[in-house]
């Protein structure tokens, strides 16, 4: 819901802090010494309006925070309710596969993690993906596998899923061994590589596109 970024109800720009929204349903969590304005952008060129995106979510730095502690993170968040996704199976035999696919452009190129975490079992299972031309609209697309264990996701109204973007993490999350299987969740394994989008006032983190679907797929 609200892949593309073409709503945004709340406000189209908004100055970074914990637990705010600028476009719906994608929620941020922020702690860290730096500052960024987050926006809802028009797009008019590009790969990813080629494809059929005129919005994206923008973050511009306008503050770096170029030494992160252990704790500062800066998170994009997308929760999806239990109810809509007990299709899936999730913990048990029948569990199924999930690949999440989406448009990203950054300034600052190298490795960037989507993070998949369940609730109700707290176990949880991380992606890498590469930011490999600066200021480029690139298209990914991220398998993660089937998890027949944990507990059965609620069919309720509460999150029973929760994908994260990283975009700036400390050591808290990356100190460990990046979980690209189901496990039982550790914050030490949940963005190990990921890069530091906010490290300079010259960068920029935009998405758009985000579209999530049952099964495996390449592109």
């Amino acid at each position: 819901i609200n892949g593309n970024q073409s709503v945004s109800q709340r406000t189209t720009s908004v100055a970074m802090s914990n637990g705010i929204y600028c476009t719906d349903r994608y929620k941020h969590a922020i702690s860290n010494d730096g500052a960024a304005t987050i926006t809802q952008e028009s797009l008019s060129s590009g790969s990813a309006f080629t494809d059929g995106f005129a919005n994206a979510l923008k973050i511009d730095v306008t503050t770096a925070d170029s030494s992160l502690s252990a704790a500062q993170k800066h998170m994009i968040a997308y929760s999806i309710e239990g109810g809509d996704i007990q299709n899936i199976k999730k913990g048990t035999a029948s569990a199924e596969k999930l690949t999440l696919a989406f448009w990203v452009k950054a300034t600052k190129t190298g490795t960037n993690v989507v993070r998949c975490y369940t609730p109700d079992s707290d176990r949880s299972c991380s992606q890498s993906y590469t930011i490999s031309s600066s200021d480029t609209w690139e298209h990914k697309v991220l398998n993660f596998p089937a998890d027949t264990t944990g507990t059965v996701i609620a069919d309720d109204n509460t999150s029973g899923m929760i994908f994260t973007w990283g975009v700036a993490v400390g050591s808290t999350y990356t100190s460990g061994t990046l979980a690209t299987t189901w496990a039982a969740n550790s914050s030490a394994n949940d963005y190990v590589g990921q890069v530091n989008n906010l490290d300079s006032t010259s960068n920029n983190f935009h998405l758009t596109g985000v579209q999530l679907e049952v099964g495996e797929f390449s592109s």
